[in-house]
């Protein structure tokens, strides 16, 4: 079941890279990290990727909710959280703030896009692999 599992993922994964990796060829690099989330947004939409965008996420500490959110840009398929960058280089503290999001939605996979890059888009995937947070229960949208 797990093998099973990790090809889903990966086929998952694939689509939206290569939805990302198309709004890299046709914008390049250079755009605000807005700019870029537009257009991806539309490129889901052609290629069919269901996605969630600006997606709040609820925080638990010791079980009682918080009043603080995270906003992941793009939840696609239910299942991986989708971060957008553009600057020069990622850092450990944008691996940090999704593998947060990822914490607190209780998923798996998440990817993180740099299109500040001057020669192609970078992408790096997080895997949540703590077992007592993955799929313990469904991500809440407020």
């Amino acid at each position: 079941m797990e093998m099973q599992e990790e090809i889903i993922d990966n086929k998952l994964t694939a689509a939206v890279i290569g939805a990302a990796f198309e709004v890299y060829r046709t914008l390049g690099h250079g755009f605000s990290e807005v700019v870029y989330q537009q257009a991806l947004a539309k490129e889901f939409l052609i290629r069919s990727i269901p996605f969630q965008r600006e997606t709040p996420l609820k925080i638990y500490y010791k079980g009682e909710l918080l009043e603080s959110t995270y906003k992941a840009d793009f939840i696609c398929f239910d299942s991986i959280i989708v971060e957008l960058k553009a600057v020069s280089t990622l850092t450990d503290a944008h691996t940090g703030q999704v593998y947060n999001y990822l914490r607190a939605s209780h998923m798996k996979i998440g990817l993180i896009f740099n299109f500040g890059d001057t020669r192609k888009c970078r992408v790096k995937r997080v895997v949540n692999g703590m077992p007592e947070y993955v799929n313990k229960e469904p991500f809440s949208i407020n």
